[in-house]
């Protein structure tokens, strides 16, 4: 009996332990689940986080789309800038150009008829004789005879040589980042030089032509003049002097922009100012003028007789290279009273004309710049 009454409580525990094994099976499985579904929960993103990546990955979009856009909006705004200092530069350029010459027409006329005549010697008393007798046979117009043509091929001239010159500076890198490229400085000008003069040589040409002949036995249009050298002496004609004019122009234009921009550069430095008002750049203008004038005039007599060859009556053949001509002249009138005549009335017109040209082409630039800001800010508001 007391075996039976026994075995109940085996069997009592052996069920007690069997549910509570099962229960903390349960509750393992239970607390596993529980872990893994906060695992889970921290894994995924909640929608608040997924709402602020999508938010960042679109404002990174846009901030380079606006990048992007400002980018392709500064270039055409840096090309029209640089527009813009081409065009100024060509107005201020042809403006300073027609305004030196128109000042110094009739000493320019003057210049060239002793120029091309070995008979008849220079001197200030047989020049203002010359302006004497032209005003009184032919009125005072007659004083800037041929000054249209002048003015036909000065103002392309001029207008090509100033731009042309900034953009040689600019190609050359003269005087970038505080350097002092003296060499640059005179390369970049005679680049210039040579720039303009290829450009518009036949126009020299006929403006000599003019200015030695009358309105009754010459040439009375620019038009006539090209019209009758085709004609009568052949389209090549009109580049003849063409190599000494370019040989001329390269000490001419490279000494004359070299001598201004170094003067400048040196008033920069001792005053701290770097741009000099009207009167200094006008001296600066004329003591280049009259360097640049001295360096090249030998060649400017032998293009002016090569010019006006086939006019001059004192001219009995024909002379038809530089050396010879070069030959010619020395043989006939040597150094003195060949390769320097009127040299003298050069130092006269060549810094007025060139001191003009200079101060006018700075200010008329500055004017415009201002202009031109202006009128940018106007449009930016």
């Amino acid at each position: 009996m007391s075996r039976l009454i026994e075995k109940p409580n085996i069997a009592m525990s052996i069920t007690t332990s069997t549910s509570t094994s099962g229960s903390q099976l349960s509750s393992s499985t239970a607390a596993g689940s529980a872990n893994n579904a906060a695992s889970t929960e921290d894994t995924a993103p909640s929608p608040e986080d997924e709402d602020g990546h999508s938010r960042m990955k679109t404002t990174a979009n846009a901030t380079a789309a606006t990048d992007g856009s400002h980018n392709q909006s500064a270039r055409p705004a840096k090309m029209h800038n640089k527009f813009d200092e081409v065009i100024i530069s060509l107005i201020s350029g042809a403006a300073a150009g027609a305004l030196a010459k128109t000042t110094i027409a009739p000493l320019d006329r003057t210049k060239i008829n002793f120029q091309i005549r070995k008979d008849v010697p220079f001197s200030f008393r047989a020049s203002l004789l010359y302006l004497r007798q032209t005003y009184v046979n032919e009125g005072v117009l007659a004083l800037w005879r041929g000054n249209s043509a002048t003015m036909a091929r000065i103002v392309p001239y001029a207008a090509i040589q100033f731009t042309s010159h900034e953009q040689w500076r600019r190609i050359l890198q003269v005087d970038q980042n505080g350097t002092n490229t003296k060499g640059r400085r005179f390369v970049a000008g005679s680049l210039a030089g040579i720039t303009s003069q290829s450009l518009t040589y036949p126009l020299d040409l006929a403006r000599a032509r003019m200015a030695v002949t009358d309105r009754y036995t010459g040439y009375r249009t620019l038009r006539q003049v090209f019209a009758k050298i085709w004609v009568e002496e052949g389209p090549r004609t009109l580049f003849r002097g063409y190599w000494a004019t370019v040989l001329g122009v390269i000490p001419y234009a490279g000494t004359s922009f070299f001598t201004y921009e170094t003067l400048k550069r040196e008033y920069h430095e001792i005053v701290g100012n770097n741009k000099p008002n009207a009167l200094v750049s006008l001296g600066f203008g004329a003591a280049a003028g009259a360097a640049g004038q001295t360096a090249s005039y030998p060649l400017d007599i032998v293009r002016r007789r090569m010019q006006t060859m086939r006019i001059n009556p004192a001219a009995t053949d024909r002379c038809p290279t530089i050396l010879e001509t070069l030959v010619k002249i020395y043989r006939e009138e040597g150094i003195k009273n060949g390769f320097y005549k009127g040299l003298s009335m050069n130092w006269i017109k060549g810094p007025i004309a060139v001191g003009i040209s200079f101060s006018t082409y700075d200010l008329i630039k500055a004017w415009l710049r201002e202009l031109s800001h202006l009128k940018r800010g106007r449009v930016d508001n």
